[in-house]
């Protein structure tokens, strides 16, 4: 823990990334504590409430005696501290709800994405030329000149039931087109790596490709492909939130994209309603930017050439 502080403060772009995701994995974890989740839900409180603190119900904390009683009234008094939308929903329980349920999607695409594209991009790079390899590369390129959200928004519509996509299916949809840019770099990585002494090497000591694949040439990209996987995650988090803006998912469901779904719906920019539109968006930024300084911070470790010294 001393050597990734110690390293945190030579690379803030990967610290600051890591300390605002971490800030929100304990907003969406352990706020749900503080909340009562059926107010994430319409029709749970009085709807287009500003931000406000119940003080009456929090002066209440004190009086009663067990501590279930007071984590009752803690979150009664909580509940409009974020205020609510127009459906009724408590803006707080909402985005403590949404925020896991949107890194939860990009966790999904992204590691359904960098997954494929890992094996897609090791077989392709070393066996570079085989006819495996150029199936690949076409489809790779068939799919990388098609626009990625109209291919999404196709897949997803054409759905039996669109508007009940929950997590798992949303993550699924999302992981598409997510394989294809990750194949392309990882090939072009590893068939510059495969001329090397250390894989030449390896194949005079009788090792097959499979073998040199797995351990030769993979952990000498393994810090590449955690870079990558911070960026299949941002891509995913993307897909998921421009699907959920224009209304595909579950609508019923807290998710960031169908929040800005509905203050849209709502025209909440034209009533005023400024903390609809202030808490998801600011907790959006903070999410994509995490991600990017992750990336960022990331690229150091994979990259010498950018590295800081002590």
């Amino acid at each position: 823990m001393r050597g990734l502080f110690s390293y945190a403060q030579r690379n803030p772009s990967l610290g600051w990334g890591l300390g605002i995701l971490l800030a929100l994995l304990l907003f969406s974890t352990v706020g749900q504590v503080f909340i009562n989740k059926d107010d994430a839900y319409a029709l749970a409180t009085i709807p287009d409430l500003p931000p406000t603190l119940d003080r009456e119900a929090l002066d209440k904390v004190g009086e009663v005696e067990t501590l279930k009683a007071k984590l009752d009234q803690l979150r009664l008094a909580l509940r409009p501290v974020f205020g609510t939308d127009s459906q009724g929903k408590g803006l707080l329980a909402s985005l403590v709800l949404g925020t896991g349920m949107t890194l939860q999607i990009g966790a999904i695409a992204g590691a359904i994405g960098l997954g494929l594209g890992t094996v897609l991009g090791f077989v392709s790079g070393y066996y570079g030329g085989s006819v495996f390899d150029n199936i690949v590369t076409s489809v790779v390129d068939v799919v990388l000149t098609m626009p990625a959200f109209l291919i999404l928004i196709l897949m997803a519509s054409s759905l039996a039931d669109p508007n009940e996509m929950e997590v798992l299916e949303m993550g699924l949809i999302v992981s598409a087109t997510a394989w294809a840019f990750p194949t392309r770099a990882i090939r072009s990585q590893v068939m510059s790596m495969r001329e090397r002494p250390f894989v030449m090497m390896a194949k005079l000591s009788g090792m097959g490709g499979p073998e040199i694949i797995l351990k030769e040439l993979m952990p000498n990209l393994l810090p590449y492909l955690v870079m990558s996987m911070a960026q299949s995650v941002y891509g995913g988090v993307m897909g998921s939130l421009g699907l959920q803006a224009l209304g595909i998912g579950d609508r019923r469901q807290p998710f960031l994209g169908m929040t800005i779904y509905w203050l849209n719906y709502y025209a909440a920019f034209l009533r005023g309603m400024w903390w609809w539109i202030l808490e998801p968006v600011g907790v959006i930024i903070l999410l994509l930017t995490s991600l990017t300084l992750i990336s960022f911070g990331l690229d150091e470790v994979a990259n010498p050439r950018v590295r800081r010294r002590v």
